[in-house]
């Protein structure tokens, strides 16, 4: 049993299935095999004892109930089953696939040693099964023998092969020979004399009276416990404490396609091995358990790949999954019905589920009365207690609970903050500039500057008041702009194109103004919400009352870490009470703060501006899903949350339940919560630009339009001398062409009509009047 427990050990499953027969033999091997699995912190599962003279019948019953355990990794411990009959039940009943494994203690070896060639067909039901089988050194000896054997089998004087035990029964009878030899050399005869107890047993048909006792039964012991030669098994002698023979341990063989492989050795202080226990006793010293090793194995179902060795659930009796029936912040665990539950946590334990690469069958069960929010650490007790198998919901991992269960990765950050009424910042000298966010600012006074020069632009060919000095015109337009924030310029717009952009301009005025004009308002008016509590010094510091969430570990966390009295805390259950019993505050009746877990808070907190995060967490912590302790499951669901976390999938599921107005993490209190930003302002500011640009773009195109008239008039009108200079460069004809286009775009519009008006007359006198 030491060998099978080190061979479960080895390809690593916790717990295995036993089935055994019940009898002495059955019963005392099943227990040692359990003290040698304790001793490597592996368990067995589940017995399943058959009776002495089992059946099919028996045989079906007992590994169909198996079927509804998890664990399917099976031990077989049989003294006799020359038919296979528990082999043959499990292939029937499709036990023999790649989702189970099969070990057996070498009875089995011994049983299918014993087969003859014909027989050995069908060991096809014992495909793939694992199993021990006794070893005995190759000798020129044990060739000899089984030569002879088999000629013995020729003749008829045998029928059977010989197995292990028929080679260790040869060796018996000569130790048992050598001992009454030697005991004869020594004391010359043997002498049997009747008993005293057995005289004193009444006369029956047995006739014990009659039974004579060896005289030297103690001495022809000594003599058997020095046994020490070489038989067909090896050397044999005994262990002089346990009076044991000492083994030359076990040959860890396979059956595949009708075959019997060797994967390995077994043998004790060295444990498994590819090599021969006798080859590596000089290195005994050496060996270490990073040493084991064994040959690939051939698993049920034909495949080289190791079996998980278990399963979850079965849809016969899928996982037991209790969730707790919260009467508060139901976007987490919401119950509408037995069948339907929802919520954050359950969509996250869903989508963790699917990269699981096993099915999960699951039912979940609701824990609470629906009218209070029920206590978490009984809910992880009852998981422990193995009431439920599993726990999907807002559950904290916190230190006593993890003493009781395992938990699986945590799948929300967490740790327990403080919430209280916020005091947002008092009036400044400043404080005309909060209304507008600095964007707004910005965008405002370009906007200023825009229209001053576009004004200009469309203006200066018409209107008087923006001709001059270039220091007048510059005052002059940007006094204009910004005068017309108070409606009152004293230079009139004369041009249709500059009056049109006037029009948005001032509309876009009269917006901001008076939305400027109503934060402002708010900003100095509003009543604001004072707080003392800057922390958790502060807040411990005081005899104020604190509220906190019924069901919880923060009362516990409070009254036996903090050591807050009990009378100060509050409980209080909907997000409801809450807000309530922050407004009334400490002197009417509710509290100065409360202290919860973050995600509670951030929900709270989502819909709520007069409150606010008091300093950071004091605690850190996470929400996990919680298991009975050494569940594959813990492991594998860590293993789906971290990749749930690394695609965002997570945070996707985050953010469809908290996120659909806003994220908390975005709505968190702003200092300066009725200040206006340029988002609100855009479409106005580019309608203003719009029209602005277009009417620079037709400024433009008349422009052009005048002044291609214009040199047209006086080409046609210049005197053709013979003479004529040579005609400039490209390069010099273009900025020619450019510096008089800005003379002409200069020039007054009464001027450039007068222009067209004399285009009859040589062009000899200067048409240009400048200002």
């Amino acid at each position: 049993m030491a060998a099978m427990a080190s061979l479960i050990e080895f390809y690593g499953w916790k717990q295995v299935i036993t089935v055994y027969v019940d009898n002495e033999y059955g019963r005392n091997g099943i227990s040692a095999l359990e003290d040698e699995l304790e001793k490597k912190d592996l368990r067995i599962a589940y017995k399943l004892p058959l009776s002495i003279n089992f059946n099919s019948s028996h045989v079906t019953e007992m590994l169909n109930a198996s079927k509804l355990f998890g664990t399917r990794v099976y031990v077989v411990h049989v003294d006799v089953d020359q038919s296979l009959k528990i082999f043959k039940v499990a292939k029937r009943l499709q036990m023999m696939n790649s989702n189970y494994v099969w070990f057996a203690t070498d009875w089995l070896s011994s049983t299918i040693d014993s087969f003859s060639p014909r027989a050995r067909k069908s060991l096809d039901s014992v495909q793939g099964v694992v199993c021990l089988r006794q070893h005995t050194l190759e000798s020129k000896k044990k060739q000899e023998f089984l030569s002879r054997w088999k000629d013995l089998k020729q003749t008829g004087l045998s029928s059977s092969e010989l197995n292990v035990y028929g080679l260790y029964a040869y060796d018996t009878v000569w130790t048992v020979a050598y001992a009454v030899d030697r005991f004869l050399n020594e004391n010359g005869n043997l002498s049997f004399s009747l008993s005293d107890k057995l005289l004193s047993i009444k006369s029956s048909d047995l006739q014990l009276s009659k039974l004579r006792v060896f005289d030297g039964g103690s001495t022809l012991r000594l003599k058997l416990l020095e046994t020490n030669f070489t038989g067909l098994t090896g050397h044999v002698s005994f262990d002089s404490a346990s009076r044991s023979i000492i083994s030359s341990g076990y040959e860890v063989i396979n059956i595949d396609n009708m075959k019997i492989n060797r994967l390995g050795f077994w043998s004790e202080g060295i444990g498994l091995s590819i090599s021969p226990p006798e080859t590596l006793k000089a290195k005994q010293n050496e060996s270490s358990i990073l040493d084991q090793n064994l040959d690939n194995a051939t698993w049920p179902g034909g495949g080289t790949e190791k079996p998980r060795g278990w399963v979850i659930a079965v849809h016969e009796k899928p996982l037991r999954i209790v969730v707790p029936n919260r009467t508060s912040f139901k976007d987490f665990v919401t119950v509408n019905h037995p069948h339907d539950i929802r919520g954050y946590c359950i969509d996250v334990f869903l989508e963790a589920r699917k990269l699981i690469p096993y099915d999960v069958p699951y039912k979940f069960v609701p824990f609470g009365d629906g009218h209070s929010n029920p206590k978490y650490d009984q809910l992880t007790k009852l998981v422990a207690d193995d009431v439920f198998d599993a726990a999907v919901g807002d559950i904290v991992i916190a230190r006593n609970r993890t003493a009781m269960v395992d938990f699986s990765q945590p799948y929300a950050s967490t740790g327990l903050v403080i919430v209280a009424p916020i005091s947002r910042p008092q009036s400044n000298a400043w404080v005309f500039l909060k209304p507008f966010s600095l964007e707004l600012w910005c965008v405002t006074i370009a906007s200023f500057l825009m229209i001053a020069i576009v004004i200009w632009t469309l203006e200066h060919r018409v209107n008087d008041d923006f001709r001059g000095p270039p220091v007048r015109q510059l005052a002059t337009m940007l006094l204009f702009s910004f005068s017309t924030l108070f409606k009152r310029n004293q230079e009139d717009t004369v041009s249709p194109l500059a009056r049109m952009v006037m029009v948005v301009w001032l509309f876009l005025l009269m917006v901001i103004t008076s939305s400027y004009t109503a934060s402002l308002t708010s900003i100095l008016t509003i009543q604001q919400l004072p707080s003392s509590i800057t922390g958790m010094d502060s807040l411990m510091a005081s005899n104020s009352p604190i509220g906190y969430q019924v069901g919880s570990f923060v009362y516990n966390y409070l009254t036996e870490i903090l050591f807050i009295p009990s009378k100060r805390l509050v409980h209080l259950r909907t997000p409801e009470e809450y807000e309530r019993a922050l407004r009334l505050g400490p002197n009417a009746g509710g509290v100065a703060a409360i202290i919860d877990e973050l995600p509670y808070v951030e929900l709270f907190l989502s819909d709520q501006t007069d409150f606010g995060i008091i300093g950071q967490p004091f605690t850190r912590g996470g929400w996990g899903f919680a298991f009975q302790r050494d569940s594959p499951l813990a492991v594998d669901m860590s293993t789906a949350i971290l990749k749930l976390s690394e695609t965002g999938k997570l945070q996707e599921i985050h953010k469809l339940w908290f996120c659909k107005i806003g994220c908390p993490g975005d709505n968190e209190l702003d200092n300066e919560p009725n200040q206006l930003h340029l988002i609100s302002f855009w479409g106005l500011y580019l309608l203003c630009g719009a029209f602005s640009l277009a009417a620079l773009v037709i400024f433009l195109i008349r422009m052009i339009h005048q002044f291609v008239r214009y040199k047209r008039r006086e080409n046609q009108n210049a005197p053709s001398l013979s003479n004529s200079p040579p005609r400039p460069s490209s390069s010099g004809q273009c900025s020619g062409v450019i510096s008089s286009f800005v003379d002409f775009v200069d020039e007054r519009e009464e001027a450039i009509k007068n222009m067209f008006s004399h285009s009859n007359r040589p062009h000899q006198e200067t048409i240009s009047e400048k200002t």
